[in-house]
């Protein structure tokens, strides 16, 4: 006898599950299905996940294809399984193509392909929720983002939309999506909400398009370039009843907002100073050096460190001055320090495409302060300090993958519930981190260096 293993979540169990659950019986002459517990899911990653481990059980027993089902409760457990009940073949989908390679030792590991095309509608007619999306863009961050969807449950990416068959061909085949597109309309007749990834300047023209068709929309940050253009699309979303929101994936990051509460309890006094600094170097011909795409240190980082200080500090800013080292043959700048003024604070938020800072970020109350190591904008791990040593304190809190999985957990919760917006970044918090950009850009209070 051929025994086949195979894991999984299968949460809101759909065709694609049972398609893949069906390949995997086909290799064999006995399949057992693992299915995750919550605590594991959780270890490794996976979020939203809204179904009990009990129904997801019921729901494979229900289809007939597994001979046997059992829990995967642990990391490496599936080594056990293989050896304790003798299996021939491990099979998954092809989305973890390399990952389980190591199992080749113990038996014959099989990627199954995974199923293209499972419509939203016919999906939605099965009331199981599971979320059609749609990317635009195929670049850097649209690929990663592929990546981390796979750890968010009830939602599907579909389809990509682009300028560009070649690189779209290339994209959907990689990824093993339904569909491409180079029309915009077309594209969003066939998805429910849209992430979007292209160029800065393009994303206020897209996120309107897609809302007035009634489409939930993800926009990588910064959404928009203006405190105007922000303003409109929000009421827009409002007006068509649609999620929008914006890609700052720091803002929905567990550690992020645990950060954020206990800088607020008043444990370290009131807040008198924050320092938030973002830089990496780059090089070439990229995006982020273009001034033809908005390129330049403020309007690709300056989102995170802004979002740090008007979560602690609020909006009522009173004077911002910009010192900017700016580069004039590539008409960008390469590092700019940000000064904002509040009526009984200050804050400074240093970001830099061509110049390397240290990446912490630094709340100081009028009790202690608390220290961010760097990448604080990926929060894993925060000290509160104080003038006694003793009573010093550190928080522990994971960041799983690159953080994109956060901000489509996020998405997707909001539209599940119908929460037009969430208190992790509201609508106005948002709209002042693009008017503070959009100060930047228009050239006001800027001193070069």
């Amino acid at each position: 006898m051929k025994k086949v293993i195979t894991y999984g979540t299968y949460d809101f169990f759909h065709e694609g599950h049972y398609r893949l659950l069906k390949r995997a019986k086909e290799l064999g002459d006995y399949l057992i299905v693992g299915v995750t517990t919550d605590n594991y899911d959780d270890s490794r990653g996976k979020l939203n996940v809204q179904q009990d481990i009990m129904k997801r059980i019921e729901n494979i027993k229900n289809s007939g294809l597994a001979d046997e089902i059992i829990i995967e409760e642990y990391e490496g457990q599936k080594i056990n399984d293989i050896l304790k009940y003798n299996i021939d073949i491990f099979a998954i989908g092809s989305d973890w193509i390399g990952k389980f390679d190591y199992l080749k030792e113990y038996c014959e590991v099989v990627y199954l392909e995974r199923t293209k095309g499972i419509s939203s509608t016919e999906l939605r007619a099965k009331n199981n929720g599971i979320l059609s999306l749609g990317l635009v863009g195929y670049g850097r961050i649209a690929n990663r983002f592929i990546k981390e969807s796979k750890f968010v449950s009830g939602v599907n990416v579909e389809g990509v939309f682009g300028p560009n068959p070649i690189s779209l061909d290339h994209f959907v085949k990689e990824h093993e999506l339904a569909f491409y597109s180079l029309d915009y309309d077309e594209f969003l007749e066939k998805i429910d909400a849209v992430y979007i990834a292209s160029p800065h300047l393009t994303h206020y023209e897209y996120v309107k398009k897609a809302l007035a068709k009634g489409k939930h929309v993800l926009c990588e940050k910064p959404m928009v370039l203006s405190a105007q253009q922000s303003q409109e699309v929000y009421r827009l979303a409002k007006r068509q009843d649609c999620v929008l929101l914006e890609a700052i994936k720091t803002a929905y990051a567990p550690g992020f907002i645990r950060l954020i509460s206990v800088a607020k309890s008043g444990l370290i006094g009131k807040i008198k100073n924050i320092d938030a600094t973002f830089t990496k170097l780059v090089e070439g011909n990229l995006r982020e050096l273009n001034p033809k795409h908005a390129g330049g240190s403020v309007t690709e980082l300056a989102s995170y460190p802004l979002l740090a200080i008007i979560k602690l500090l609020g909006q009522d800013i009173e004077n911002t001055t910009f010192y900017s080292y700016y580069d004039s043959e590539k008409e960008i700048d390469l590092f700019t320090k940000i000064n904002l003024e509040y009526k009984d604070a200050i804050a400074t938020a240093k970001v830099g495409l061509g110049v390397k800072s240290e990446g912490d970020l630094i709340i100081s109350g009028t009790k202690g302060y608390i220290y961010v190591p760097s990448p604080w904008w990926k929060t894993e791990y925060f000290e509160m300090r104080f003038e006694n040593f003793g009573e010093n304190k550190k928080y522990y809190q994971k960041f799983e993958g690159d953080g994109l999985r956060y901000e489509l957990a996020e998405f997707v919760s909001m539209i599940n519930k119908g929460n037009m917006k969430t208190y992790k970044l509201n609508p106005d918090e948002s709209t002042k981190i693009n008017s503070i950009i959009e100060e930047f850009l228009l050239g006001k209070n800027i001193k070069k260096i």
